[in-house]
């Protein structure tokens, strides 16, 4: 059973510049809510119990947002706001921190949490991506395909080849019923992408998977990367994918963000799916 996520927050979150000097952009709000509460609920619906949040020094916040303010609490109590009170609480999960004194890439921050996850199986959950799915929540939907298949599932979105350079593609071996098996994954691809299926921020993924991560050298900018991980896995375990059902944002780009806000709070705007 998945019942224990990791989500990275520990970048800088340079797309977002200058706001996210002050302020992660985990942090940035969505109809008065950051956009992390978004990826928690969504863990929640999926059946995750445990939560590790990877967070870095400046990311204090975070950790402020999902703590108990008794201050606050007790000043709307004595005042009878008790509508306001019920705003204040907690996800009902157990999280965890810990902290990735640098920023080595997703790879790194993943590795962090091996002593969280222990041996059992688990999901990676990027927070400046928000799926919205009227079915399954985009996480269910991975992990269901990891109790068939036991082995590491990515989520998969299909994308212009225009903007595959962006992206880790997958290249497939065979499609059934929806379901891909995948036998290479390419890190941003400068030219002949294997496919125009793109690699998003949803994994369920084997605990075996740290042992990959310890043995890959840094890649660029002294990186270590998942995606190299994943592909040192194939030699000796499967791999699969599937397309998400649902609508995905990336906050960190403005149209995304905007369209996203415009979606929850009721406006008639949707991203492309």
């Amino acid at each position: 059973m998945v019942k224990k996520a990791i989500i990275p927050a520990a970048g800088y979150g340079t797309r977002n510049l200058p706001i996210t000097k002050v302020l992660p952009k985990e942090m940035l709000p969505i109809c008065g809510r950051p956009a992390l509460d978004y990826v928690i609920d969504e863990a929640i619906k999926s059946g995750i119990k445990e939560i590790l949040i990877v967070v870095s020094r400046s990311k204090n916040i975070i950790l402020d947002y999902y703590d108990h303010c008794p201050e606050l609490e007790n000043h709307l109590a004595s005042s009878g706001k008790h509508h306001l009170l019920e705003k204040l609480e907690l996800p009902k999960v157990h999280i965890q921190y810990v902290r990735q004194p640098y920023a080595r890439g997703l790879g790194d921050a993943i590795l962090l949490g091996k002593q969280f996850i222990g041996n059992e199986p688990f999901a990676v959950m990027l927070p400046d991506e928000i799926i919205l799915s009227d079915a399954k929540p985009a996480l269910r939907q991975l992990i269901d395909l990891y109790n068939l298949h036991k082995s590491n599932i990515l989520g998969l979105k299909k994308v212009d080849r225009k903007f595959l350079h962006k992206y880790g593609v997958v290249e497939p071996e065979r499609q059934k019923d929806g379901i891909i098996k995948i036998s290479n994954v390419i890190e941003k691809p400068d030219s002949s992408p294997p496919s125009d299926l793109a690699v998003i921020g949803r994994y369920v993924l084997d605990p075996s998977i740290f042992h990959s991560l310890e043995r890959i050298p840094p890649g660029k900018g002294g990186e270590i990367q998942l995606t190299d991980a994943i592909k040192l896995m194939l030699h000796d375990a499967p791999c699969y994918g599937m397309k998400i059902l649902g609508s995905r944002y990336d906050i960190a780009t403005v149209s995304d963000y905007v369209k996203l806000i415009n979606q929850i709070c009721g406006t008639s705007s949707t991203a492309d799916d």
